[in-house]
């Protein structure tokens, strides 16, 4: 039967296209083709002839073998209906197609397995629409899957980033270091070839550690992304197909990942290779180095916040910089931390502001919001000095056991401050600030601190004074 079905399709093919006739044409050497197929042959031969026989022919159009075309027409309709009814499944106890779906039993079944023993009682829904039910749960379960992989590629862009980023920071570092290093003698280049090992090394342990994650996190990407094929293949198959598979499909959409964690702590410490380099090898110098009690952390700060070379000046640009949005840079505040926290002992360091109409200076906890809109605010973890325009305030207050919002208190100075000294007394718990210049007192904060506290800037500029250090031999 198969045989003749096939035999036929031949017949019934088109000489030089070989498909099935469309439009047929019939010449009068009675050889028929499908009239665009007879057009194309004519222009390319440039000739009226049969493309069997070769025989001439006169007509400009040959008429439609109708015949032939009902014939054809005929023959796709059935070949349509053959595959269609190849495609159905049918019920493999009698042989019927499947209708219902049992909702207990959570399979198809027909209309005679309806009336058995096995599904008696039992609810049962049309395939239809037991299919488009449980199409909808899928889809309902898919979403998530959707949010997670969403959420992977996000945090995955962000680790590329900052992959790049450790990168252009380890090579900027480099650059620097040897820089400083032009500036002394000979006798030192072993500590300039030391500390730049240490500075590879700690790029190749980071970027090592961005690489294994970026390689995970690629890998939980694949996955999810293939979990959510499979399920979207599911979802396209035939109802009963669907309804058939849908518990494995269904156990297959539940998310086992965990969302991905975000980086931190990932960057270059710049800090430690930078910060106060020269009074670091100051004993190898035999003279007089200049220290700097502070420095500041360029992975704390805002975009728009540019640093200096040694980290001990900072100025406010309009352009934002290129740097990775880690968990610990601020992100509206234009803020910056000191690169080293305090957990203990007495620490001072002065700041110039004089030609600057705007600066908060003082200390923060270390659990200060870095990110969202920042406000300085009594009892905020901040305690420090405004200067808006020749006036001055105390922006913080001690904590208490109960939230109070308290006005900022005027601080009294007679003349613009030029400079600012900040000096921080963890144990006794005080945070003190005054001018340098005459040694006036401005004012003093108390307060017991519980975790360490960073040197804290909100400047437009602003530079740390450094500290001459001499070396004495006793």
């Amino acid at each position: 039967m198969a045989s003749g079905f096939s035999l036929l399709e031949e017949e019934l093919s088109c000489p030089v296209c070989t498909e099935i006739f469309r439009d047929p044409v019939l010449l009068r050497c009675s050889h028929s083709f499908c009239m665009a197929c007879l057009r194309q042959y004519w222009e390319r031969k440039e000739s009226r002839e049969c493309p069997v026989c070769r025989r001439r022919t006169s007509m400009d159009e040959p008429p439609l073998n109708l015949s032939l075309r009902n014939t054809c027409e005929a023959f796709l309709k059935e070949r349509s209906q053959r595959a269609k009814a190849g495609s159905e499944v049918l019920c493999s106890l009698h042989s019927e197609e499947l209708k219902l779906f049992c909702l207990v039993d959570q399979i198809p079944v027909c209309v005679i397995c309806q009336t058995s023993r096995k599904h008696e009682n039992h609810k049962l829904r049309p395939v239809q629409e037991a299919a488009e039910e449980y199409k909808e749960n899928l889809r309902t379960a898919l979403a998530p899957l959707q949010e997670k992989l969403k959420a992977f590629n996000e945090v995955k862009l962000i680790c590329d980033q900052t992959a790049e980023h450790i990168k252009s920071q380890a090579q900027h570092t480099e650059r620097q270091i040897k820089m400083e290093f032009e500036k002394l003698q000979q006798f030192l280049k072993d500590e300039e070839a030391a500390r730049i090992t240490v500075l590879r090394e700690e790029e190749e342990q980071k970027s090592q550690m961005m690489k294994e994650k970026i390689e995970k996190m690629t890998e939980e990407i694949s996955s999810l992304s293939d979990q959510i094929r499979a399920i979207e293949q599911e979802l396209g198959a035939e109802d009963v197909s669907f309804l058939q598979s849908y518990k494995d499909t269904q156990n297959r959409a539940q998310c086992t990942l965990a969302d991905p964690e975000k980086v931190s702590g990932a960057l270059i410490d710049v800090a430690k290779h930078l910060g106060n380099l020269k009074y670091r090898v100051w004993e190898k110098m035999l003279g007089t180095v200049q220290y700097t009690p502070v420095t500041l952390d360029p992975n704390t700060a805002h975009p728009k916040l540019s640093l200096s070379e040694d980290l001990t000046s900072v100025r406010c640009s309009d352009e934002r910089l290129q740097v990775p949005d880690n968990p610990e840079r601020f992100d509206r505040g234009l803020c910056v931390l000191g690169s080293e926290g305090f957990s203990s002992g007495r620490h001072c360091w002065d700041l110039e502001a004089e030609n600057e109409d705007y600066w908060v200076v003082g200390v923060a906890e270390e659990s200060i919001s870095r990110k969202g809109k920042f406000t300085l605010s009594p009892g905020g973890g901040v305690w420090g000095i405004q200067q808006f325009y020749g006036e001055y305030k105390a922006l913080s207050s001690p904590h208490t056991g109960l939230t109070v919002r308290r006005k900022p208190k005027r601080v009294s100075v007679q003349r613009k401050l030029q400079r600012v000294r900040v000096q921080l007394d963890w144990d006794r718990g005080e945070v003190s600030f005054s001018d340098p210049n005459n040694n006036i007192p401005l004012y003093t904060f108390k307060h017991s601190f519980t975790q360490r506290v960073f040197p804290f800037f909100e400047p437009v500029s602003l530079q740390i004074c450094p500290l001459n250090v001499s070396i004495r031999v006793e």
